[in-house]
């Protein structure tokens, strides 16, 4: 019984590198190389400006919001290319959907960016 738990276990921690592999191929990709610094710095002025409990939960939501959001939306891209190398007038405009989905987790973030940085933006230069 241990012996199969044991196996089952490594089995599950040997599916990680998929994992990993495909954060290395998205780390590569330049949209992901724009949002995951951007994300890093808004968690970076959290801890400066030693924001509470409640808003690092938020924070953290919304900077993986976009981050996951990327993540959808570069492999939707490569699924497209992979079925239609070529121009397909629907294959852009799914493309320009998942597009759209990263924008709006994007446009999501920055709104609870503003709410959380705004009061500590006001103290810090007021």
């Amino acid at each position: 019984m241990l012996k199969a738990i044991g196996n089952y276990l490594l089995k599950e921690l040997k599916s990680f590198k998929y994992a990993f592999r495909g954060i290395k191929f998205l780390a590569g990709d330049h949209n992901f190389y724009f949002h995951f610094p951007v994300g890093v710095l808004v968690l970076l002025i959290g801890a400066w400006f030693g924001v509470s409990r409640d808003e690092w939960l938020w924070l953290i939501l919304g900077v993986g919001l976009v981050w996951v959001s990327e993540a959808f939306n570069t492999a939707i891209e490569k699924v497209i290319d992979l079925l239609h190398p070529e121009h397909h007038p629907l294959a852009g405009k799914i493309k320009d959907i998942a597009a759209a989905a990263v924008f709006l987790a994007v446009v999501v973030a920055g709104c609870i960016g503003i709410i959380i940085f705004w009061p500590y933006l006001m103290l810090y230069f007021y």
